[in-house]
């Protein structure tokens, strides 16, 4: 054989990849995902904020003045509101995600304003005797902050916030003796059902 002669290559078809090759292919693809998502986002804790939600239109239901309603639904969402930080937190910890990460604080950033902007309308819709129009403003500010937060997370969350919008929309329009139930559909039903989504599909 000639050393100054260049020995020929053989062409052959590569490999396929092994498995311990695709569990890596997977693992750096999830990691990019989650660096890019805020997967923390609670399907127990929605359930649960659903179940407080039901309870809440069940005692608003039997108030008899229109300040008593107030009262009632305002503490509900001081109670849906320690729910879901506190899901929040143990569902970032469980899978050990930084819970203040890039996407977790773009989520948080979109989903604030809207609920701050209902604060304020629902001071100023009461004084002005309209308390009949909070429900279809608290549902579609609320859905608002969930559709924008939601392109930061999983495909359910921006789904439900739409949900939301639509309900939210329906109650603007409807006779105000809908509010209540309209309430209990969305803050109720619509949160379960996603809740039991997501904690099926992501976890937690």
């Amino acid at each position: 054989m000639n050393p100054c002669r260049p020995a020929r290559r053989s062409w052959r078809r590569s490999e396929p990849l092994d498995e311990q090759a695709v569990e890596n292919l997977r693992f750096i693809r999830e990691t990019m995902e989650r660096s890019t998502s805020f997967t923390a986002v609670p399907g127990k804790g929605g359930v649960a904020m659903g179940v407080s939600a039901l309870v809440a239109a069940g005692l608003a239901a039997r108030t008899t003045t229109p300040e008593m309603w107030l009262a009632t639904w305002g503490l509900e969402a001081l109670v849906a509101l320690a729910i879901g930080a506190l899901a929040v937190s143990l569902k970032a910890r469980a899978a050990n995600l930084p819970l203040f990460s890039g996407a977790g604080r773009k989520f948080a950033l979109n989903l604030s304003p809207p609920l701050f902007a209902g604060a304020f309308l629902t001071v100023a819709l009461y004084r002005l005797g309209l308390v009949g129009l909070l429900p279809g403003v608290w549902l579609l500010l609320f859905g608002v902050g969930v559709v924008t937060a939601g392109a930061f997370s999983v495909r359910a969350v921006p789904t439900m916030g739409v949900c939301f919008m639509a309900l939210g929309a329906a109650a603007l329009f409807a006779p105000p003796a809908w509010g209540n139930a309209l309430l209990a559909l969305g803050f109720g039903g619509v949160q379960i059902v996603f809740g039991i989504l997501i904690a099926r599909r992501h976890g937690g």
